[in-house]
């Protein structure tokens, strides 16, 4: 007993007996099986939890608004290079349209003079609308062939549909083309009157189509035989006769038949063929009287 009492009053033995039951104590706790933490256990997961959850959360905050600001970055160079795409694509659409017209423009024209050359053997130029005066005392255009390209006065210009005027005047790099639309038989100055005739009816049918009349947009067809088998809806080209106009050019499409001056010929309203649109290219004829 009195060896007990020394022993506690050591006081780091008596420190050291004690730690050692509390650790046996733990241990027990710990090993043993339980439906619940202890105090202390649950002490220090809430301590440990609560101090992680208090530096996780504004470290993730700061985390995800820098990743944020990246993925921001990354989504406005993105829309950049949609843009430029959206941008070459649009551009590249338009030139595909302008090209596709352009090209369907030379297949009508093409297929148009290989099928007139086939008939006449005439030879025909693309031509440049370059710039076009629409003032009624002045109805005319300029196209970039001239002189240098074998152009002369009174050359026939056309389109694919129909016949669009005369050369008026040349020079060396351009032309002036006067349109029917300037055809007036009472004006000294107007091209000359075209000796038409028929398509299928080419021996039975002539007249002379002399002028254009402002109101109705209609050219008119003169001194046409009362025995004629002119018809509505006949289509009237160029004769030849005369040697100025080529034969065989489309002017128009008879909308009605009357009777002519003093009651002895006929006379033909004509709707023409070429409607006089906003050209962009025409064609020179080129006749084998009239060579390059």
């Amino acid at each position: 007993m009195l060896k007990l009492f020394k022993l506690f009053g050591n006081k780091r033995l008596f420190i050291l007996l004690i730690t050692l039951v509390l650790f046996i104590v733990v241990m027990g706790f710990s090993l043993g099986t339980r439906k619940s933490l202890s105090w202390p256990e649950n002490f220090v997961r809430d301590t440990t939890g609560f101090v992680q959850n208090l530096f996780y959360k504004p470290a993730g905050f700061i985390a995800g608004f820098f990743e944020d600001i990246g993925n921001l970055k990354d989504l406005a160079e993105e829309n950049e290079r949609l843009k430029i795409i959206a941008a070459q694509y649009i551009r590249e659409k338009a030139q595909y349209n302008a090209i596709a017209a352009e090209n369907e423009q030379y297949k009508k024209l093409l297929h148009f003079t290989q099928s007139q050359s086939n008939k006449y053997n005439y030879e025909y130029h693309y031509a440049q609308v370059v710039s076009l005066t629409t003032e009624p005392s002045n109805n005319t255009l300029v196209i970039d062939l001239g002189a240098r390209d074998g152009v002369k006065p009174n050359m026939s210009v056309i389109s694919e549909k129909g016949m669009v005027g005369i050369i008026s005047q040349v020079s060396n790099f351009t032309s002036t083309v006067k349109l029917l639309t300037m055809m007036d038989n009472s004006d000294p100055n107007s091209q000359p009157p075209i000796a038409s005739t028929v398509l299928n009816k080419i021996n039975q049918s002539f007249g002379m189509v002399e002028r254009y009349d402002q109101q109705t947009g209609r050219l008119i067809m003169t001194r046409i035989d009362e025995k004629d088998p002119i018809a509505k809806d006949d289509i009237v080209i160029s004769s030849g006769l005369g040697g100025l106009y080529p034969r065989g050019l489309t002017i128009g499409t008879v909308e009605s038949v009357g009777v002519g001056e003093f009651g002895l010929t006929k006379t033909a309203v004509i709707k023409p063929a070429a409607e006089f649109e906003d050209w962009k290219q025409l064609l020179v004829v080129f006749t084998p009287e009239a060579p390059q």
